[in-house]
């Protein structure tokens, strides 16, 4: 138990005594960041795909389209995010003479990334909205694209609000891989605070600790948003 107390207090000298936790929370507010941004880029461009996906493919620009979101799809469900933030950071970026922080880089593949799995959530809470909701919208002059945003979409996002909650959580924990291109995050800051103590248990702990609770607040929070809109429908 002595030996455990000396780890802790090592801990300690450094997260005080050397202010330590200022790069705690530059880390947390960069694991935040790239969800968040990752995630409403996920959003729309999952909208956008599940969009394409579900139109009909009478005409020959959506089949093009449609061929093209597939390809997408596949692509970033198929590879790690490590390996799409080292292509995009260390290859393709450079070849097309951009320049962009390792943060920027984060939260531009976490995006991505997210899109693909998002525009299969979408497309099947879009496919689990009535299809008269559709065909009510067109009936009153209505175009299609307005029926989707105004009445469909709306109504799909509310049943896929769970499962939305769940991919913001697997983009909280991904960010540990952010490192790999240079951005700090909660993993690069509790490593640099093992390493400067020679002692990563009690760092470890805490940051795992850390993102226990980042996951309990999401999940609060998305649980009080369901409430919100069960007692919204309830009403109407």
């Amino acid at each position: 138990m002595g030996n455990f107390d000396v780890k802790v207090q090592r801990f300690i000298d450094i997260f005080i005594g050397k202010q330590a936790y200022l790069q705690v929370l530059e880390g947390l507010q960069n694991t935040l960041t790239i969800a968040i941004i990752g995630l409403i880029i996920g959003i729309i461009i999952g909208t956008l795909i599940a969009v394409v996906r579900i139109v009909p493919k009478y005409k020959l620009l959506p089949r093009v389209l449609n061929v093209i979101c597939n390809i997408y799809v596949e692509t970033f469900r198929g590879t790690p995010i490590v390996v799409q933030l080292l292509i995009f950071y260390y290859v393709l970026l450079p070849l097309l003479g951009i320049r962009m922080t390792g943060l920027e880089v984060s939260m531009l593949v976490f995006g991505l990334n997210s899109g693909a799995y998002i525009s299969e959530i979408m497309r099947s809470g879009i496919l689990s909205v009535d299809g008269g909701q559709m065909e009510a919208g067109r009936a009153v002059g209505l175009s299609f694209g307005t029926t989707m945003i105004k009445i469909v979409i709306p109504q799909a996002i509310k049943n896929i609000l769970p499962t939305l909650g769940n991919e913001f959580i697997a983009l909280i924990k991904e960010t540990s891989v952010v490192s790999f291109v240079g951005a700090t995050d909660l993993y690069l800051v509790f490593n640099r605070i093992g390493s400067s103590s020679y002692e990563f248990m009690v760092p470890y702990i805490v940051m795992a600790f850390i993102y226990i609770i980042l996951v309990l607040i999401i999940s609060a929070g998305i649980k009080l948003m369901e409430r919100s809109l069960r007692k919204s429908d309830r009403r109407n």
